[in-house]
């Protein structure tokens, strides 16, 4: 999920970063009971109860429904007990450490071996967030280099402070960074320069249990969103902080993030720019449709897991040899991280208690500050399925979204950086725009992530104009953004991240879309609207006919002369279906739903469908996709005539009958494609495989006959939203190739015609 800016600045000399002394913050505290903060009052202790157990020499420290302990013997067995009831046990790791999670937020635990016995501690009540007298009354970060934030339970989170200038000539509108990578390590570039140049002073802050930051890491667990809030609310009492507010920056995980810290509501955030992000952690990326993504999810979620080990980042390792104390005893708890991958191949149906809480589009309602937010349709990692949730910013007072065709790193790309910047200006520094650094930064920025260097000049097209009627231009234009055909814009050498044309639009789902029918029918056709020979057509669901991806490695995918191996399906292994060319041009905008009747020799089988364009020349473009197990066809309560979302419950899955005709519903991703007239749009059908980057599935492999039957009684159709009135160049489409994210290769009828 990382775009490395030590890729994507390598070479750059955008602006020296400011150095500095790192922020002594006090150790962990090594007493038997906890030093709590004394501004939560929840937090607390009182004497240990009488018992023959000796007093406690470990270190005992309660958080936000967690209590850790570190400083104990290893291989001991520690029990957690309140009001005489064993509440869990654990053993303690090589490091002296043990951590219990899930502690309901209540006073009179006591954490005691066979024969020690700690005093009693409170569990924070993770509902109440510490006043504002706690952040004013921390050691000041640094003005520039290396230091560390205390959060409420007094773990610290390593930080890393760059300044546009110096800090006297302050204050500065400033941004924070927070992931699991590595924003804090003072040796890494990451975006930081391209704030700085923008005039923003720069936050990275590594989330708990990576980097040098204290506790134990879990993806987005409650206690990580919490330091969240901490870390906005510190960084906003720094002196050479503009208006003691901050706004957030980051692509994909501090892009992520970005939803999960909002969603708390710190006092002093006055804005998020998550890019490159996701809906829902499982549905959407973990287990699209049902089925378990090994490519990109499962490498990524080892990749996290194996840096947040005990010195996991290299930097880490040296900052600890040379010095830094803090860094070291922050390891601690690091045993103490669950295995993530386990629980990922231990949790194939949707666990409604935990997944919602990493859903995204479960509590992005929450959020009360101006959105900016961008992402493409095919991005090979996170996938593209976030413009589900646009809909449900329903707190933020604005939210404006740029939408694209392309990869992972689109949401960066000239054409959204123009619109980036002019919200960071609005809502963070509080100034009208000025664009003009942006035109020497993107050629370094586009040489470096897409190999090309020449782009649409930045104008700074509120210049003059008084900043309270800018900002009021800026809110009134249309939220929704939509750049097409990205990638073909043929005054650009193709490939490069420009787009052939864009148009705006009042919302997502864009209001005026038209849900719109096309009936499976014989010969490989895609009828509009009635059946001319209904039948069936029968594939064998091999996920082996074909690579796993169509992109083979060679080069940089972000690279505008990337190559792809997007292979036709083998005779019998898939079905086709196409229409006749379009007499105008039509353009398809939103979700899409696949509604099919099949049967299979198995009891299950896996679908994946796509979506392409197959040009009067005989060429086919790659648009989007879409996969359902089939077993996990329920739909949920939220599903629409264009979105079959599904339940994904164990209670909810059931086998396909016997012999016996079935209805499912598979989703396709959202997307937004012109089919200009002369072209055809065609729907493919099969094992999940060879349709997607990076992507890969543990799918079905059972060799299993499946039956796609389309009449009367069982009418199988394509439903997509097609949005009439965009202005479509008339000029010849985009080359063949030159569409970000969008393979192309010579159209290949499938064995059933199409």
């Amino acid at each position: 999920m990382r775009m490395r800016a030590v890729q994507l600045l390598a070479a750059t000399t955008l602006i020296a970063a400011c150095s500095g002394s790192a922020n002594t913050a006090p150790n962990a505290p090594t007493t038997t009971t906890a030093a709590a903060p004394a501004a939560v009052t929840a937090l607390g202790t009182v004497p240990a109860p009488s018992t023959t157990l000796a007093k406690a020499t470990f270190s005992v420290r309660p958080g936000a429904n967690q209590i850790a302990v570190t400083g104990a013997k290893p291989g001991e067995t520690l029990t957690v007990d309140r009001n005489s009831t064993d509440i869990a046990h654990g053993t303690v790791d090589e490091q002296g450490s043990l951590l219990f999670r899930n502690l309901d937020p209540v006073d009179g635990y006591t954490i005691s071996s066979a024969i020690v016995i700690s005093d009693s501690v409170a569990v924070a009540d993770p509902s109440i967030n510490p006043p504002a007298a706690f952040y004013a009354s921390q050691p000041k970060l640094p003005e520039g280099g290396f230091g560390y934030i205390t959060t409420r339970d007094g773990t610290t989170l390593s930080a890393n402070v760059l300044l546009p200038g110096p800090a006297d000539r302050g204050p500065y509108p400033t941004v924070v960074e927070y992931s699991g990578y590595q924003p804090s390590d003072p040796g890494s570039a990451d975006l930081a320069q391209l704030y700085t140049a923008m005039g923003f002073a720069y936050v990275g802050v590594n989330v708990r249990g990576t980097g040098c930051s204290g506790g134990s890491y879990r993806f987005f667990e409650n206690v990580q969103n919490l330091d969240g809030y901490d870390v906005i609310e510190t960084v906003a009492a720094q002196p050479w902080v503009l208006d003691h507010q901050v706004g957030m920056v980051g692509i994909s995980y501090p892009g992520i993030s970005q939803l999960f810290v909002a969603a708390t509501q710190p006092p002093s955030l006055n804005s998020i720019t998550p890019l490159s992000v996701i809906d829902d952690s499982f549905r959407a990326t973990l287990y699209p449709g049902g089925i378990l993504n090994t490519g990109f999810a499962v490498e990524w979620t080892k990749q996290v897991v194996d840096k947040a080990k005990p010195f996991g980042q290299a930097w880490t390792k040296a900052r600890a040899d040379a010095g830094d104390t803090i860094c070291a005893d922050n390891q601690k708890l690091r045993l103490q991280n669950p295995d993530l991958v386990k629980e990922i191949h231990d949790t194939p149906y949707y666990p409604p208690t935990l997944g919602d809480t990493l859903a995204p589009i479960t509590f992005v309602n929450k959020i009360k500050v101006p959105v900016f937010i961008a992402g493409a349709w095919q991005d090979e990692q996170t996938g593209g399925h976030f413009p589900a949730m646009l809909d449900k910013f329903t707190s933020s007072p604005h939210v404006y979204v740029t939408l694209m065709n392309g990869l992972h790193t689109e949401a960066l790309s000239p054409p959204v950086l123009g619109r980036y910047a002019e919200f960071l200006d609005f809502y963070v520094a509080k100034k009208v725009p000025d664009l003009s650094a942006l035109n020497s930064i993107a050629p370094l920025v586009g040489s470096a992530i897409w190999g090309v260097n020449s782009f649409a000049p930045f104008e700074s097209r509120f210049a003059g104009v008084p900043y309270d009627q800018a900002l009021a231009s800026f809110e009134a234009e249309p939220p929704v953004r939509i750049l097409f055909e990205q990638g073909g814009n043929d005054a650009y050498t193709p490939g490069t991240p420009e787009p052939n044309f864009v148009a705006d639009f009042p919302a997502w789902p864009i209001p005026s879309a038209t849900a719109t029918t096309w009936q499976l029918d014989s010969g490989g056709v895609l009828a509009d609207p009635a059946l001319a020979k209904p039948g069936e057509a029968s594939y064998t669901a091999d996920p082996t006919a074909l690579p796993p991806t169509f992109y083979t490695g060679s080069g940089s995918i972000w690279k505008a002369d990337v190559k792809y191996d997007w292979r036709p399906i083998p005779d019998g292994t898939g079905v086709g279906f196409v229409t006749a060319p379009f007499t105008t041009t039509t353009v398809v905008a939103g979700a899409g739903s696949l509604d099919l009747w099949i049967k299979s020799m198995s009891t299950d089988t896996d679908l994946e469908a796509t979506i392409s364009e197959v040009r009067p020349d005989g060429t086919e473009i790659y648009v989007q996709s879409g996969w359902l197990r089939a077993s996990q066809r329920a739909l949920a309560a939220t599903a629409t005539d264009l979105r079959p979302a599904h339940t994904n419950l164990k209670s909810d899955a059931a086998d396909l009958p016997a012999g016996e005709l079935t209805a499912v519903r598979v989703e396709l991703f959202p997307f937004a494609h012109p089919f200009r007239a002369g072209s055809r749009l065609r729907l493919t059908i099969d094992a999940p495989g060879g349709n997607r980057a990076v992507w890969q599935f543990d799918t079905i492999d059972k060799g299993e006959t499946v039956t796609i039957a389309y009449d009367a009684q069982h009418p199988s159709k394509l439903v997509l939203p097609v949005v009439a009135g965009v202005d479509v160049p008339k000029a010849a489409p985009p080359a063949c190739g030159s569409l970000r994210g969008e393979p192309c290769r010579p159209w290949v009828k499938a064995a059933n015609g199409g």
